[in-house]
């Protein structure tokens, strides 16, 4: 087989937000393909970048109060931190708010031009008089037109009417409450419906699309005349002025896709390769990897601009489904809105990497993150299943190591090293769910040969040493097979199976030949249980208000005196008596009901580093062991120990409330770490 030359992209994520666990579907779906094309002996080169253009980076950036550099420059940290945290790895990182891209707009923009594809026209649009900006539809709220539903954004109403912001009834901007008028501008547009022929033949034929999507397109847009697109927005816009057009901006989707492009040049540059031989080679394959939100952009738009400029067009672009969590729409207010960097506080990343894996299949369907069999699936596959496997085995091989020949297994090695081919076209299908399914059942296998060989009992007989060897060589060649097939996965398995036999996985035919006559590691932890405790802090810790909960910020107050009148105001102290007491933001890592007492939790506090504290809480009826285990909380941490009849307690955390089911613990804000004092 020879190596390929393969490029690939995922979707650019949006510079205005934090990755989440929805985003992580399909740069852990990307990042599991790339793997396994390495490990295949191809050459790949995985690019993305940062999306930063358009009006809503313009209107955070406002908001905060900061130039939309330093906007896009913080949030590129933070993804490159997350993506990294989840061992997603880019051969380039880029952002669209680059001189390649600007460079490579300007190229594909002269093509549209010479090619006769660019019209102007006339576009009436809502105008905020006071932010002096053209509306998006999402910058408008309003009266739907058809069912009379109030505040509505402009393209459509919760009860699924569509229509122009301009039928809302008393539109309002959301930028600064004015009502908006209507203004004209001339705004420029490509007309694809030029390109209708080549469309049509590229997505039917070729298997550049799943049937679906392909069905899909042709069901949907390509059996009419295909809409002029509109490729540019008037100033002030966050983006690149269109040079010969002063005024206007390119539409944020027109630079987004060149970014691919632009990373690949930025990657180019630094490693000394030719961008020609990427984009222009008909020897390169190229691969998309997107959701399905987002089809009809790369599906014509972006085949249209490709074919038009004369760069390469896609070998394939693989569509994905949603994420639902225990079959339900991410939401804050529930913690199924979970941030990456959340995620990373609470739970190792390859949980994720293999769950997904687990649900992914070649389709466009949606795949759900049920918790509870999250914490199953890992638990019996992972831990019970695959690196039992080398548990059980790699304690004894430690003193015995590998034997010289390899042993005969009754054709196990065999029958995994034939699986190979079955697992790595599944993978080069995007079929993961059967990839994995075909991992274990070899995995299985193995499982059953130890528990019939029983090494834990031959080491009980000297004479049954060469037995004990021979036994552990095959279970670890085994793991061994598995840890190959899972690599693209858990690529940290991956490694650490290499520490263990002294030899690293680098290639994947390495699972047709068994190791043998090795010295044998001693076993360290791979992948420890997740427990359900876990998963319920990380969703705890991710709860927030939905947007229609908060309250309005000119909103009254009128709280009451209530519990002032309860208990009054102390006597007033010195700020020296104030600061006698010390406040820490501490962890909770363990609590535990105390079955003796009506009211008391037992709580372990970590302070940072080795520092704990045992603290005995009146929560009881208020707050559940499980609820508490991850969060942070305040504790008064100098206070003398004091004895109780259940224990000692080494201080306090603090809540307000009556007492009783009135009690309300206090966290300290995201951010915040073990240890920080209180001021």
């Amino acid at each position: 087989m020879s190596p390929r030359r393969i490029l690939v992209t995922s979707a650019l994520p949006y510079a205005n937000g934090h990755i989440h666990i929805g985003h992580l579907v399909e740069y852990l779906q990307t990042d599991i393909w790339v793997r396994f094309q390495k490990l295949r002996g191809h050459r790949c080169v995985y690019v993305c970048a940062d999306d930063t253009h358009g009006t809503a980076v313009m209107i955070s950036a406002e908001k905060e109060g900061i130039s939309e550099e330093d906007l896009i420059a913080r949030m590129h940290e933070a993804h490159v931190r997350d993506f990294s945290g989840f061992q997603i790895e880019f051969d380039n990182y880029g952002s669209t708010h680059s001189q390649e891209n600007r460079q490579l707009c300007a190229e594909v923009w002269a093509a549209l031009r010479r090619a006769g594809l660019v019209v102007e026209k006339e576009v009436t649009q809502l105008y905020d008089p006071e932010k002096k900006t053209f509306l998006a539809d999402r910058y408008v709220k309003g009266t739907c037109p058809f069912c009379k539903l109030p505040n509505q954004y402009g393209d459509s109403c919760d009860n699924g009417h569509t229509y122009s912001p301009t039928d809302l009834i008393d539109p309002v901007s959301t930028l600064s409450g004015a009502r908006p008028e209507l203004r004209s501008w001339p705004h420029l547009f490509v007309r694809i419906e030029k390109l209708h022929d080549f469309l049509q033949q590229w997505t039917q034929q070729g298997g550049h699309l799943q049937p679906e999507v392909a069905n899909y397109l042709a069901g949907h847009f390509l059996g009419e005349p295909l809409r002029d697109w509109d490729i540019s927005r008037p100033a002030p816009y966050f983006g690149f002025e269109i040079p010969d057009s002063p005024g206007n901006y390119w539409y944020v989707w027109f630079d987004a896709p060149i970014g691919y492009m632009a990373s690949t040049l930025q990657w180019c540059k630094r490693v000394g390769e030719d961008f020609d031989r990427w984009w222009r080679d008909d020897g390169t394959e190229i691969h998309h990897f997107i959701g399905k939100d987002i089809t009809y952009f790369h599906c014509l738009f972006w085949p249209a601009m490709l074919k038009t400029a004369g760069f390469n067009l896609p070998t394939k672009i693989h569509i994905h489904g949603f994420l639902t969590v225990d079959g339900q729409k991410m939401s804050k207010s529930k913690g199924t809105f979970v941030r990456a960097s959340t995620y990373l506080e609470y739970l190792d990343p390859a949980y994720l990497r293999y769950y997904y894996a687990s649900k992914l299949p070649p389709r466009v369907d949606d795949i759900d993150l049920n918790l509870d069999e999250f914490v199953a699936k890992v638990n019996a596959d992972l831990v019970g299943n695959v690196v039992n496997l080398a548990s059980r085995t790699a304690r004894f091989a430690h003193t015995t190591g590998l034997s010289p020949r390899y042993p005969e297994d009754g054709g196990l090695f065999e029958r995994a090293a034939r699986d190979g081919e079955a697992i790595a076209e599944a993978y080069e299908k995007c079929d993961y769910n059967r990839a994995i399914r075909l991992i274990l059942e070899a995995s299985d296998r193995a499982n059953q040969f130890i528990e019939q060989a029983a090494p834990w009992n031959l080491k009980k007989d000297r004479a049954k040493h060469d037995q004990l060897r021979d036994v552990c060589t095959v279970g670890l060649n085994l793991f061994r097979q598995v840890a190959i097939y899972l690599a693209p996965v858990l690529p940290r398995m991956a490694e650490q199976t290499g520490q263990l036999l002294n030899q690293p996985i680098c290639r994947w035919d390495e699972s047709k030949t068994p190791l043998v006559g090795k010295p044998v590691n001693r076993f360290q932890h791979m992948i420890t249980r997740v427990r359900a405790e876990q998963v319920q802090a990380m969703i705890q810790a991710s709860r927030e208000p939905e947007e229609a909960e908060r309250p309005a910020a000119a909103q009254a107050w009128d709280d009451g005196d209530e519990p002032l009148r309860a208990e009054p105001l102390a006597p007033t102290i010195s700020f020296d008596e104030f600061v006698k007491v010390d406040l820490r933001v501490a962890r909770v890592i363990a609590a535990e009901d105390v079955p003796e007492a009506r009211k008391l939790l037992k709580l372990t506090l970590s302070l940072g580093g080795s520092s704990r504290r045992t603290v005995l809480a009146g929560i009881k009826g208020v707050y559940r062991p499980e609820q508490l285990v991850g969060r942070l909380v305040i504790c008064a941490a100098n206070l003398a120990p004091r004895k109780m009849k259940f224990g000692t307690s080494e201080g306090m955390i603090l809540a307000s409330g009556s007492g009783d089911e009135e009690i309300y613990l206090l966290y300290p804000d995201k951010g915040a770490k073990p240890g920080q004092r209180v001021h």
